[in-house]
């Protein structure tokens, strides 16, 4: 049996301990910004406290966990890193304000080959971003440094978000009735869904990240991170009724609508309702992608909606509006037979 000519560390073997404690020093700072009453203790612990806040009567907890599927490979290759961890806070805060709670705190998981500390401190300045903008506390998370399960120069994410909603005021869109209409919200851009597809479309098309388009690079474009749609939408929840809610993530329009629609009714869409934004007709275009694909991976330039009476759209658009969320009312609920699609655009 052979012996290792020198004593073996933990760097030997390619994880560094020093630089994981530099990375929670560097990231204090972004996590406190993002700290609410509720958080009992810093980062740092084994687990985090929070307290339930006394303003619920009948609190429930809704959780939501997501990563940022292949956009980190855009993110790698552009040597950016500094908004996707927005991308991640993004995609469960959205996905649990659809049932009306509030997100209260958020946990992210960070692994990577190597550890190189600026590139991760940029991640989770991201992600303490995404927090402070959804009045969501980061309160703790892993960083795992795991040589040989990642190529160099890449990581993985993944989030959680807990959020409180009262028992009586939990969005089921049981209440959706023909009659009512589709209140859309414009999203950012492609936000975190589809980039499989993407990354086809820029390898078929031989596209240069780097080349100019509407106003920045194409790269940029395409890396604009998820908006965050919490404090708009729990302003508008106070102001106006709201049937239900959509995040609309991977399977596009046609497969996230239906999800809050009762059986016996369809949501019709008006695509000449809202403008498409050129990065989607670009992606077309080079992709020579149908428009039913379209609808069924991409947002299309609506990143979630809302079900409200037809009396109240009005004042729905205006409060998101002054949000600085442009909304249209996209389409209607009507009523549908057996075998008919849930979602249609046309």
């Amino acid at each position: 049996m052979s012996h290792p000519t020198k004593p073996l560390t933990y760097r030997d073997a390619g994880v560094d301990i020093d630089a994981g404690d530099a990375l929670v020093e560097r990231i204090k700072p972004f996590a406190k910004r993002t700290m609410r009453p509720e958080v009992l203790g810093g980062i740092g612990g084994f687990g985090a406290l929070v307290e339930v806040s006394k303003k619920y009567r009948n609190p429930v907890m809704v959780s939501g966990t997501d990563g940022v599927g292949t956009k980190l490979k855009l993110a790698f290759r552009m040597g950016k890193h500094d908004t996707i961890g927005i991308d991640l806070v993004a995609m469960s805060v959205n996905d649990i304000l659809v049932s009306g709670a509030e997100p209260v705190f958020f946990l992210d998981y960070f692994a990577c080959g190597r550890l190189t500390v600026d590139v991760a401190a940029d991640v989770v300045k991201g992600i303490a971003l995404g927090c402070e903008r959804s009045g969501c506390a980061l309160i703790g998370g892993e960083t795992a440094e795991m040589p040989g399960m990642y190529a160099d120069g890449e990581y993985d994410l993944a989030g959680f978000a807990v959020g409180l909603v009262e028992k009586d005021r939990i969005l089921t869109g049981e209440h959706i009735a023909p009659g009512d209409v589709v209140i859309g919200m414009a999203s950012s851009g492609v936000h975190s869904n589809g980039y499989s597809l993407v990354r086809k479309i820029l390898d078929v098309s031989g596209a240069d990240l780097a080349s100019p388009f509407d106003g920045r690079t194409l790269g940029e474009a395409l890396l604009e991170p998820t908006r965050l749609y919490v404090k708009p939408v729990l302003a508008l929840m106070e102001m106006v009724t709201v049937k239900g809610l959509a995040h609309i993530t991977g399977g596009g329009l046609v497969e996230n609508i239906p999800r809050v629609l009762p059986d016996n009714t369809a949501a019709v869409l008006d695509k000449s309702r809202w403008p498409r934004p050129a990065v989607f007709q670009w992606l077309q275009d080079h992709g020579q992608v149908p428009e039913s694909e379209m609808h069924r991976t991409f947002n299309c330039g609506i990143g979630m909606v809302a079900v409200v009476p037809k009396a109240e759209s009005a004042a729905a658009i205006t409060q998101l509006e002054s949000h600085g969320i442009s909304a249209w009312e996209v389409g209607a609920i009507v009523a549908r037979a057996p075998g008919e699609a849930a979602t249609r655009v046309a």
